[in-house]
């Protein structure tokens, strides 16, 4: 199993920056990739960005977001950002922390953090 915690999510203003972050614990070796993802009030949970954990760590990101948010790891720290700058007010959401394990396969969530926009 992995635990995942989220912090970082606040109110900023339109055109501001925010930097997320999601400390992982346990078995932290089978992570095959790690993502944020938001949901928004009355809409669907969608990815935001993604990393894989292998060599250099490949990364995918929503149109959305492209430009402006950048999803990065220390593994050292056992620990995921995401950077986001020009915030939008549609970015307001709350954003949740995503791990995928190979062995046992396995799909874990944090517990999500607040991210307000105002404009």
């Amino acid at each position: 199993q992995v635990q995942l915690v989220e912090s970082g999510g606040d109110l900023v203003q339109a055109g501001g920056s925010l930097r997320l972050s999601c400390a992982a614990s346990g078995n932290i070796v089978s992570i095959s990739a790690m993502g944020w993802y938001r949901q928004a009030p009355g809409k669907q949970r969608e990815l935001v960005a993604a990393i894989t954990s292998g060599g250099g760590g490949t990364t995918n990101y929503a149109d959305s977001v492209k430009g402006r948010f950048t999803i990065s790891r220390d593994n050292a720290k056992n620990t995921l950002y995401l950077q986001m700058n020009s915030l939008k007010p549609e970015d307001t959401a709350v954003y949740y922390c995503n791990a995928v394990l190979t062995t046992p396969w396995g799909d874990y969530w944090g517990q999500g953090t607040q991210v307000t926009v105002s404009s």
